[in-house]
């Protein structure tokens, strides 16, 4: 039986098998033998062809949904109760380590700049050296953050929370590398990546995020929570404005 997923998917993307062997780098043959025999490629082709399709890996090659459910569920590293019982050694470990990429969306996160006095310092000096660092606050000024606030019971509190973070993160923002935006989103998740780690604070109505769950996740490759997690950032980044 054919792949028509994967032919559909070419075809809509304005590719050809071929076009699509040449980005992944095999044989127009193998191609081929994707989409008419429904051949299922090597977990590294999948990857790059999904990603120049601009699709799915396991909506265009079903059968690996198992195996990328199983990955998934690997990536869970740990279940907090509540943003109190994540240990501060492991927002200073995972800090402190990262190297490539720093994403941050909150409405505020006024605790981890509370907590590390210095992480302006810290992310300016792991842009230098070549990291790629996005924070994403809330824009006090927006209609959603004083909704989040009266749902918190805190009010205006919450907008002031996020001014004073992007006070602390605005030094940051002078050395390439660094860029902060304000969002106006509904926010269901506070995201915290550092590199291959991510820490994901769901948010619950009627109470503030300190009071809600986390949940650590580790990247695995063939896995979708991690990357999920991403997409997610990456829409409110791209809404996000210039602080």
């Amino acid at each position: 039986m054919a792949n028509e997923r994967l032919r559909a998917a070419i075809s809509a993307k304005g590719e050809t098998a071929q076009s699509l062997a040449q980005h992944v780098e095999v044989d127009p043959k193998t191609v081929e033998r994707w989409i008419t025999l429904d051949r299922t490629p090597h977990r590294s082709h999948r990857w790059k062809a999904a990603d120049f399709l601009g699709a799915d890996e396991v909506y265009l090659w079903p059968t690996v949904e198992k195996q990328a459910e199983t990955a998934s569920t690997s990536e869970l590293v740990t279940f907090y109760p509540n943003r109190g019982a994540v240990p501060a050694h492991l927002w200073t470990s995972l800090i402190e380590k990262s190297k490539s990429q720093v994403d941050i969306l909150v409405y505020a996160g006024l605790f981890l700049f509370d907590s590390h006095p210095d992480l302006a310092e810290q992310l300016a000096t792991k842009a230098k050296a070549g990291a790629q660092v996005r924070i994403l606050l809330g824009d006090p000024e927006s209609d959603m953050l004083k909704q989040r606030g009266e749902e918190e019971g805190i009010g205006d509190h919450l907008a002031a929370r996020a001014q004073l973070s992007r006070h602390y993160a605005t030094p940051a923002t002078s050395t390439p590398g660094v860029e902060l935006r304000l969002h106006d989103t509904i926010l269901y998740n506070s995201i915290y990546r550092f590199d291959d780690d991510v820490l994901v604070n769901p948010h619950v109505l009627g109470a503030p995020a300190g009071q809600n769950p986390v949940l650590h996740f580790r990247y695995l490759p063939g896995a979708r929570t991690f990357r999920h997690y991403m997409g997610s950032f990456d829409y409110a980044w791209d809404r996000g404005r210039p602080a």
